[in-house]
């Protein structure tokens, strides 16, 4: 299978990109190294092979979610650029 520059051009005001003539043909080539691979793929046989489903037989580990405190009230009210006593003040949200 093999494409020629009509049809680069085409995809390429589809997909709103400019190339100059020499980066057409660089285009090109490789488009047309692609496609030459993917029939190669088609060529195979797949007809007793099992669909891939995940990339790696690996399971998420996941840790329990347990609540805890790292940082104190204060620690974190240092941090605040504004504060007014015990609690941050952010700017009015609703009217």
């Amino acid at each position: 299978m093999s494409t020629d520059i009509q049809t680069i051009r085409k995809i390429a005001h589809l997909a709103r990109l400019e190339f100059n003539e020499e980066k057409e043909q660089e285009v090109l080539q490789d488009l047309n190294k692609i496609l030459n691979w993917v029939d190669q793929l088609r060529q195979l046989d797949t007809e007793h092979v099992a669909p891939l489903i995940h990339m790696s037989e690996e399971v998420n580990v996941l840790r329990e979610d347990e609540p805890r405190n790292t940082i104190t009230h204060e620690q974190a009210l240092r941090n605040a650029p504004k504060k007014d006593s015990d609690y941050f003040r952010v700017p009015k949200v609703l009217e």
